[in-house]
């Protein structure tokens, strides 16, 4: 039987270490300052501060994005491209029924099959840029928490994994 060595464990520990301590970092500070002094996340801004958020942070990089992909479609884009005409009557709630449901496979299996390049486009940029403006962990397969494509789309019965 082989033993494990000191400088194994040694490594281990260090690579648990540091996997731990990027974990910790979340939620990032991407908000204003706060009463304390210290920048907000966005679990702790307020409705207009996360509009503002939204407004100059988020939806400008989306807006780019889609109208770099498909501009003939995306040429103007408001609020609306996410959160419907809700967004009108000031009504933000995510995950939305405006977007198209998703099919509830964690692999996207069916959504890869019928749109593949919008499903690769959302998941290769469009979600690791939400979850950076926001400041949020990307979605995990092994902990089925954080930022994905369920936190916009509902799953076939409604809401998924915690969104």
């Amino acid at each position: 039987m082989r033993s494990i060595n000191t400088k194994t464990i040694v490594t281990v520990f260090a690579v648990c270490l540091t996997v731990a301590a990027l974990w910790a970092c979340y939620p990032k500070r991407i908000g204003p300052i706060g009463s304390e002094g210290r920048q907000l996340t966005w679990n702790e801004m307020s409705i207009d501060q996360r509009k503002a958020h939204m407004k100059t942070v988020v939806l400008p990089q989306a807006a780019e994005l889609f109208a770099s992909w498909r501009p003939e479609r995306f040429s103007t884009v408001d609020c609306r491209l996410c959160h419907g005409e809700d967004a009108r009557s000031g009504k933000f709630q995510m995950p939305t029924a405006h977007l198209p449901r998703l099919s509830g496979e964690l692999l996207l299996g069916p959504e890869f099959e019928k749109y593949p390049e919008t499903t690769r486009l959302k998941l290769d940029r469009l979600v690791p840029m939400m979850s950076t403006a926001l400041g949020k962990k990307k979605f995990s397969l092994i902990t089925r928490r954080g930022f994905g494509c369920y936190s916009c789309h509902l799953g076939p019965d409604g809401p998924m994994f915690g969104n």
